[in-house]
């Protein structure tokens, strides 16, 4: 390609941005998901083979825009994608992710005067614990993660270093880091049999969490009370704290992946467990996925939200997900811990002489690589620093309060409705509306129609939800994060279509 050759593409690119731009700008309500003769067109438009000279700029852009681009979901894009809590992307968050892949910053190592790229990593991290309402003193440590998955990892492999840390040191060993001498020999040395994570109905990154550890996934245990599936019984929580033979973590759900509650639902809670684990020397982690950016909250109308949040700075670690209710684009999670040395012990990188990175003056900021598990890695953290600077904590609280408000609509319509059922049941409805947060969660009584509801909600292209099980029966989630929510209108239409789908109230 020579100097003519890439003015060119320079210009058709600029054009190309702007396309773009434009067509992430607007929705059909009529296409959420592709049709099949999309689908099957794409596919077959996928080469064979790598040609020998290529097909050129030109062409292969034209393939994309025309072949695989209608058959792409329109999960950021359209309201009324419901799956995965995907959210979507603000226009600030979108201006910079094209930034990030024009300028391909490499965020791995802290050099004052190569790049500013790590400044404003470490800037957007203290944004965000000043959104969560996090002391910045305290939580200004922690990493962008390629989503809550890393960030519970994380998060699990801090506290691992920190409990079998704490657990050596009762045995008069003193070791530095787990991460230098290696789980097995640490765990023998403090005669363990191993460590547990205590939690209440865990999302499945937090399992796969401990597999990835070595902890074990069969080590992930349920603490919960009888009677409820997701709050904690204090007494089985100190009574597994109490094992001489186990070093232990605890997990707290905030947002639980199906209904949207939270594992614990007053201050007083997270007092507790913060007592019991500075008794035991135990380490608390927040799964915060979705569920942490309730703290943005204010006001009696969502007081329950709020209190289910509430106690989250006791915790070491807190996991986040930026391409949730941030609404910024894949691939984004944060890991925030109140032990600023902590993920340096677990995540240092061994002596590679060119990764070193002298700093020449400014603010003390780590190099990303000693903290996080990924030695290069994208520019992620500039979407978000974009989003948050843009509408700041006033635009992200009222976003929210739209998202909760159109999740009580549906939920408080599907209570009443017929022909299908609001879960978890609940006989009072005014307690499950006050226990609504962002995602809907509900059955068709019919059994027949309940056993293959999603696929026909899905069908009609106008929402897309996603299927789960609710006390092993199957069920249907609606989970609302995208900025672009309206309530009325969104309402509208929803209702229309499980009204479609069920035949009617009749």
């Amino acid at each position: 390609m020579d100097l003519k050759d890439i003015e060119s593409t320079s210009q058709e690119q600029g054009r190309l941005h702007q396309k773009l731009w434009e067509m992430t700008q607007t929705w059909q309500p009529d296409s959420v998901i592709p049709s099949a003769s999309d689908l099957s067109r794409a596919r077959a438009s996928l080469p064979k083979s790598l040609t020998e000279n290529g097909a050129g700029f030109e062409n292969t852009t034209q393939h994309i825009l025309n072949d695989l681009v209608p058959a792409f979901n329109r999960s950021s894009i359209s309201p009324n994608y419901y799956g995965f809590i995907t959210g979507g992307i603000t226009p600030a968050a979108l201006f910079a992710d094209n930034l990030v892949s024009a300028y391909d910053q490499n965020v791995q190592v802290h050099m004052t005067e190569h790049s500013i790229s790590t400044d404003v990593e470490h800037n957007a991290l203290g944004l965000l614990a000043d959104l969560l309402r996090l002391d910045r003193s305290q939580w200004h440590n922690g990493t962008f993660t390629t989503g809550a998955t890393g960030s519970n990892i994380q998060g699990i492999a801090c506290g691992r270093e920190f409990v079998l840390r704490a657990a050596a040191k009762k045995k008069g060993i003193s070791i530095d880091s787990v991460g230098e001498y290696g789980l097995f020999e640490l765990i023998h040395a403090a005669g363990l049999s191993g460590v547990q994570v205590l939690t209440t109905l865990p999302h499945s990154s937090l399992t796969k969490a401990a597999g990835i550890l070595g902890i074990g996934r069969a080590n992930v245990k349920s603490v919960c009370r009888d009677d409820h599936y997701l709050q904690f019984d204090m007494e089985k929580v100190e009574a597994e704290l109490a094992r001489s033979d186990k070093a232990s973590i605890i997990a707290v759900s905030c947002g639980e992946v199906n209904t949207g509650h939270f594992a614990t639902s007053t201050l007083s809670e997270m007092e507790n467990l913060r007592r019991l684990c500075d008794k035991y020397g135990a380490w608390i982690h927040v799964d915060g996925a979705f569920g942490i950016f309730g703290r943005v909250l204010e006001g009696p109308e969502f007081s329950t939200i709020s209190k289910g949040c509430e106690g989250m700075e006791l915790a070491d670690s807190i996991a986040g997900d930026g391409h949730k209710l941030l609404n910024v684009p894949y691939d984004c999670g944060f890991f925030l811990c109140r032990h600023a040395g902590e993920a340096n012990n677990v995540f240092q990188n061994a002596n590679a002489a060119y990764l070193n990175g002298a700093q020449s003056g400014g603010p003390s900021i780590p190099s990303p690589l000693n903290i996080g598990m990924e030695n290069s890695r994208r520019f992620r953290a500039l979407p978000a620093y974009a989003s948050l600077v843009a509408y700041g904590r006033t635009g992200y609280r009222q976003m929210l309060e739209r998202q909760i408000r159109l999740a009580r609509m549906l939920t408080e319509w599907l209570y009443d409705h017929p022909k299908y059922t609001a879960l978890p049941k609940l006989d009072n409805k005014e307690a499950l509306l006050d226990q609504t947060y962002i995602s809907v969660l509900f059955s068709a009584k019919d059994e027949e129609l309940n056993s293959n509801l999603p696929k026909r909600i899905n069908e009609t292209s106008k929402m897309f939800v996603s299927g789960s099980a609710w006390q092993g029966r199957p069920a249907c989630r609606i989970a609302i994060s995208n900025w672009r929510v309206v309530e009325d209108r969104d309402f509208a239409v929803v209702t229309a279509v499980l009204d479609g789908v069920a035949g009617g109230r009749s």
